[in-house]
C-alpha cells in the first residue's frame, strides 16, 4: 500500500504530495517494466514445489539456465538486505510454470526459512482481490451501478461537496479524496473510520486528478457492508475465497498456534511499542479498523493468488462474468485523463515513460507496500506474483526493483516474439489508437497525406469514367471505396458531373477541384454547388445567391440559406447528371453544417438514381477521440443530421458510408479515400496546407475548442466572432472575468487554462460592446475533452449568474434532453459527462462498421 515505512502515525498533512507521487510511480513501475521486456510473455507447468519442470513447449535445458537467472537476481536481492525472501509463482497457459520459495520469512526474533505455503500481508492487494471483486459482483447482481453516486448508498457520504462522487471514481482514484485519513489524533474502530471517510472534504475537484486514497476504498469497503447485508470479510470469503478454494486467504488470521497460521504468517516490522507484527495488519489505519477495511488487512498465500488471477485469466470462473472481468480490467478513468485505470487495477501511467513500444494489450495489475505484487496479461494468458515482506524487520527494505529485474527475467526466459499484427496492434494502443489517452500517446508525427482529390487525380480518375451499370441489391453492397471499384476504358460520351465544393477544394499543388474536373478527361463538369459560406468560404449570411464560376462559365448553384428548401439541391438540376462528386473539408463537429450538406445530397442522389462520389479529407482535430452526448433520436435538423455526438472522430467519407447505411438511403456511393492518413494525425501532422474551412474558425486550436464552446453559441454570450480569435474567448458584458476564470480554473478542466480578459467583438452577439470573460488557453489537446468543456461553460455560467445567463437556448445544439435536465438541475458537469458514456459507446459500436482508416 502506498504509504510511508514507518509504522508511526500518518498524518495527512505530513504526506507530502511529492512523497505521493513517488509512491504512486513506484506502485506502477513493476506493472510496466513487465509490459515493456514480456510482451510476449510465457512459461510452461511445474513439478516438484520449489523447482521448475520444463515441458514439450519449453526447450530443457535453455529455459531452466534462463529461469535460473531469476534466481540469482532474487538471491541478490536478499543478499543486499533488499527483501528477508519471497516466493514466486508464474503462470501461463493455465497451469503455473515456476514455482518456488527463496530466503527467509522471518530474520527476527529469529530466522525461519521461506516456504511455499507462507501467508503474507497482501496490503493493498486487498483493494483489487477483496474490494474490487466485491463491488463488480454487486453491480452484476444490479444493485449498485458505477455512475450513480456513492450517497445513493452511503447518505452519510455526501456531506462537504462529495454528493456527486460517483462509485467510478473511488474505484479509479479520480474523487478528488485525500490519500489517507488522519492518523495524528488516536481513535479506533470500523464504526470512527467511516465516520471520518464520510466526513472528509475533497482536496481536489472529484474527476479532475488521479490521486491514489486509500479512503477511496475505505469507503467502497463500507459500501459493499452496507449494500450486501455482510461485513466485507464475511462476503469476500463467501463469495470469493470459497468458490475459487483460496482456502489460505482470509482477513484476520487466528493467532492461536493450534489454528495452523501463526507459523506460516511473514511477520512484517516492529509497530510503535517494538512489537513484531505477525499475523496483525501492517496498515496502520487497517489495524485501528480491527484489521477489515476495503483498502488493506488480506493476507494469502502465493497459491491462492495463482487460483485468482487464473480465474480472471479464465473469464471469471464464475466469481464474475467474462463481460465483468473485461470491464474491470479496461481503463475506466475520466477519457482524456493521462493515467489510466480500471476499476481498482492498475492498466497505464505516466510514470512508466521508458515502457518501450510493445504493450501487451489489456494487461493489469497492483502491488502492496509490504512488498506484494500481482501482474496479468491476458494477450498471453501469463501471471507473475512476486511475494515479499520487504518491510521485514524494520521497514528498511525495498521490493521496487526486484519486481522489475524479475519481471524483465521472466519475459526474458520466454522466447515469444510477437506477431507483426500483434505488434502493430501494441503499437496502436501506444500511439495513435481508438483508446483513451494514454501516458505515451504519439502528440505529432511529420506525415505526408494526399487528399482524395489527389488520389482521383493519381488514378487517372478512373472511378468517374462511364462504366457498365451494376446491380446493387443493398446500401451495403452500392457503399464501396475508391480501390473496391473496377475501373473500365473510357467511353464516348463523357459523364456529366456535380461538384460540391467550396475554397477547400484544392489538390496538392493548390489547384482547385474545379479546375481539376473541368479539365480531367472522361469527364464534363456541368454543374457547382456552394454550401454554407458559398464558394469562396467567405460569407457569413443565410443570403447566398447563384452565381458563375468566372475560370470555367459552370453556374454555382448555393444550397445554404434561411429554410430547408434552399438547402438542399433542385433535382431538376441533378437528373441532368450522371454523378456527383462531393469535395469539402470538414471541422469533424456534428453541427458543422458541411456534413448535412453531406446528407442532403446522398439523398438527393439516391432520388435521381446517379452515384455519388467522396473525396475524402483528414478530420482535422483527428479520427481518434469520440466524445460528448449522442443527439436525441427524432430531432433532426440542419445542425444534427443523425444521432452522432459533438465530437465523433470521422471523415467525411466514413460518415458518408454510415448515413448512407444507417438512414437508409441508399444512394450508389463510392469513397475516394486518402493516403497516409493516421486516425491519430491532427491537421498539423498531415504535411497538407491548412484552408480556413469557414470564416470563424482559422486555425487547428480554434477547431479544436469548436466542437465544445460552439455548445453555448446558441446562447447569450459572445464566442468570439467578430474577433481576432474566435472560439478561443468567451464573454459578454454582464459577465465577471476574474471570477470566472478562477472558478473555470478551480475545475481543474483538462487541457485547458483560463485568463480573464476584456473584448469588444465587430461582429454578431454584443457586436461594438465591451465583453467581460475568459480566454481559453489550450494546454493539452490530446488530454482535452471539447464537448465536456462546453458542458463546464455552461454550468459555470449558469451556477455564478443564473438571471442573465439564457441557458435555455442552447438546446438546439446541444440536442439532448437529458444533459439538458441535468444543467438546469445543477449537476456536476464531470457526473453530467459520465452518465453520457453509456450511449457514447452504442455510437462507437455502430461507428467502427463504417471506419475507412484502422
Amino acid at each position: 500500500m502506498p504509504g510511508t515505512p514507518t509504522l508511526s502515525r500518518r498524518g495527512r498533512k505530513a504526506r507530502s504530495s511529492a512523497v505521493r507521487v513517488v509512491i504512486a510511480a513506484v506502485e506502477c513501475l513493476f506493472l510496466f517494466v513487465v509490459a515493456e521486456s514480456s510482451a510476449a510473455a510465457g512459461l510452461r507447468p511445474v513439478g516438484q514445489p520449489g523447482a521448475a519442470v520444463p515441458t514439450k513447449s519449453t526447450p530443457a535445458t535453455g529455459a531452466v539456465v534462463r529461469l535460473g537467472a531469476v534466481d540469482s537476481i532474487i538471491q541478490q536481492a536478499i543478499e543486499a538486505g533488499n527483501i528477508p525472501g519471497a516466493v514466486l509463482i508464474v503462470g501461463h497457459d493455465g497451469r503455473v510454470i515456476y514455482r518456488k520459495a527463496y530466503g527467509n520469512r522471518a530474520l527476527e526474533p529469529k530466522r525461519e526459512p521461506m516456504t511455499l505455503d507462507t501467508v503474507f500481508d497482501l496490503a493493498s492487494l486487498t483493494k483489487v482481490i477483496a474490494t474490487t471483486t466485491s463491488v463488480m459482483q454487486l453491480v452484476e447482481l444490479g444493485k449498485v451501478r458505477m455512475n450513480d453516486p456513492v450517497a445513493k448508498y452511503l447518505p452519510e457520504f455526501a456531506q462537504n461537496g462529495k454528493e456527486d462522487i460517483t462509485v467510478r471514481q473511488l474505484l479509479t482514484h479520480y474523487s478528488g479524496l485525500e490519500p489517507d485519513l488522519d492518523l495524528k489524533a488516536p481513535w479506533e474502530q470500523k464504526d470512527t473510520a467511516y465516520r471520518m471517510a464520510f466526513a472528509e472534504t475533497p482536496v481536489q475537484t472529484p474527476g479532475s486528478a488521479f490521486t491514489y486514497s486509500d479512503i477511496n476504498f475505505i469507503v467502497l469497503g463500507a459500501l459493499v457492508e452496507r449494500v450486501s447485508g455482510e461485513t466485507l470479510d464475511s462476503y469476500a470469503t463467501k463469495h470469493i475465497f470459497v468458490p475459487l478454494k483460496m482456502m489460505h486467504t482470509r482477513f484476520v488470521p487466528p493467532l492461536a498456534p493450534r489454528a495452523g497460521w501463526i507459523g506460516k504468517i511473514a511477520p512484517t516490522q516492529y509497530d510503535e511499542n517494538d512489537h513484531m507484527l505477525r499475523g496483525v495488519v501492517h496498515d496502520p489505519t487497517a489495524r485501528r479498523m480491527g484489521g477489515v477495511a476495503g483498502h488493506a488487512g488480506l493476507f494469502s498465500t502465493a497459491d491462492d493468488l495463482a487460483k485468482f488471477a487464473q480465474a480472471l485469466l479464465n473469464g471469471g470462473d464464475g466469481i464474475l462474468s467474462p463481460a465483468a472481468v473485461a470491464k474491470m480490467t479496461s481503463p475506466e478513468q475520466p477519457p482524456t485523463a493521462p493515467v489510466l485505470r480500471g476499476f481498482g487495477w492498475d492498466i497505464d501511467s505516466p510514470f512508466s515513460s521508458n515502457r518501450g513500444d510493445l504493450l501487451p494489450v489489456g494487461s493489469f495489475g497492483h502491488t502492496g507496500f509490504t512488498g506484494t505484487s500481482v501482474w496479468i496479461d491476458p494477450t498471453t494468458q501469463t501471471y507473475i506474483i512476486l511475494l515479499t515482506n520487504a518491510v521485514h524487520p524494520r521497514g528498511k527494505g525495498n521490493a521496487i526493483g526486484l519486481r522489475s529485474k524479475v519481471a524483465t527475467e521472466v519475459a526474458a526466459a520466454l522466447s515469444l516474439s510477437p506477431t507483426e499484427k500483434d505488434a502493430l496492434r501494441w503499437k496502436s494502443i501506444t500511439g495513435y489508437n481508438e483508446a483513451q489517452n494514454a501516458a505515451r500517446r504519439m502528440s505529432t508525427r511529420n506525415g505526408a497525406v494526399r487528399n482524395g482529390i489527389d488520389v482521383l487525380e493519381a488514378h487517372g480518375f478512373d472511378v468517374l469514367k462511364i462504366v457498365p451499370a451494376a446491380v446493387s441489391t443493398s446500401a451495403e453492397s452500392s457503399s464501396t471505396t475508391a480501390s473496391e471499384a473496377s475501373s473500365a476504358p473510357s467511353a464516348e460520351p463523357k459523364k456529366r458531373i456535380g461538384l460540391v465544393t467550396n475554397q477547400t477544394g484544392l489538390d496538392g499543388d493548390g489547384r482547385r477541384t474545379i479546375d481539376v474536373l473541368a479539365q480531367a478527361p472522361g469527364v464534363s463538369l456541368q454543374a457547382i454547388f456552394s454550401p454554407e459560406h458559398g464558394v469562396t468560404g467567405t460569407l457569413d449570411t443565410t443570403h447566398v445567391d447563384n452565381t458563375t464560376d468566372a475560370a470555367t462559365g459552370v453556374t454555382v448553384y448555393s444550397v445554404y440559406g434561411g429554410t430547408d428548401a434552399a438547402r438542399r439541391p433542385s433535382l431538376d438540376v441533378m437528373k441532368n447528371l450522371d454523378a456527383l462528386v462531393f469535395d469539402i473539408q470538414d471541422a469533424g463537429a456534428r453541427f458543422y453544417t458541411y456534413e448535412t450538406t453531406l446528407g442532403y445530397f446522398l439523398e438527393a442522389a439516391a432520388k435521381v438514381g446517379i452515384e455519388i462520389v467522396v473525396l475524402d479529407r483528414p478530420n482535422p482535430v483527428t479520427g481518434s477521440f469520440v466524445q460528448g452526448p449522442v443527439s436525441d433520436t427524432g430531432h433532426e435538423t440542419f445542425t444534427n443530421y443523425w444521432t452522432i455526438p459533438p465530437r465523433h472522430g470521422m471523415t467525411m467519407g466514413e460518415l458518408a458510408k454510415m448515413f448512407n447505411v444507417e438512414r437508409n438511403i441508399n444512394a450508389k456511393l463510392t469513397v475516394v479515400p486518402m493516403e497516409g492518413w493516421q486516425r491519430g494525425d491532427w491537421f498539423d501532422s498531415t504535411g497538407l496546407e491548412w484552408v480556413n474551412p469557414s470564416p470563424n474558425l482559422r486555425s487547428v486550436t480554434e477547431a479544436t475548442l469548436y466542437p465544445g464552446v460552439a455548445l453555448i453559441e446558441g446562447t447569450n454570450v459572445s464566442v468570439g466572432r467578430g474577433t481576432d480569435t474566435p472560439f478561443e474567448m468567451v464573454g459578454a458584458p454582464w459577465i465577471k472575468s476574474k471570477e470566472l476564470a478562477a472558478y473555470l480554473n478551480g475545475r481543474g478542466i483538462a487541457g485547458v487554462r483560463f485568463v480573464p480578459v476584456a473584448f469588444t467583438p465587430t461582429a454578431s452577439v454584443y457586436s461594438g460592446q465591451v465583453c467581460s470573460g475568459v480566454n481559453i488557453v489550450l494546454t493539452d489537446r490530446n488530454g482535452f475533452d471539447g464537448p465536456e468543456l462546453g458542458i463546464e461553460l455552461a454550468a459555470a455560467l449558469h451556477k455564478l449568474h443564473p438571471a442573465d445567463f439564457k441557458i435555455e437556448r442552447m438546446r438546439e445544439l446541444l440536442v439532448n434532453q437529458s444533459v439538458y435536465d441535468a444543467l438546469v438541475a445543477g449537476q456536476d458537469p464531470r457526473r453530467i459527462a459520465q452518465d453520457w458514456q453509456d450511449g457514447l459507446e452504442k455510437f462507437e459500436k455502430v461507428r467502427e462498421k463504417y471506419l475507412i482508416y484502422k
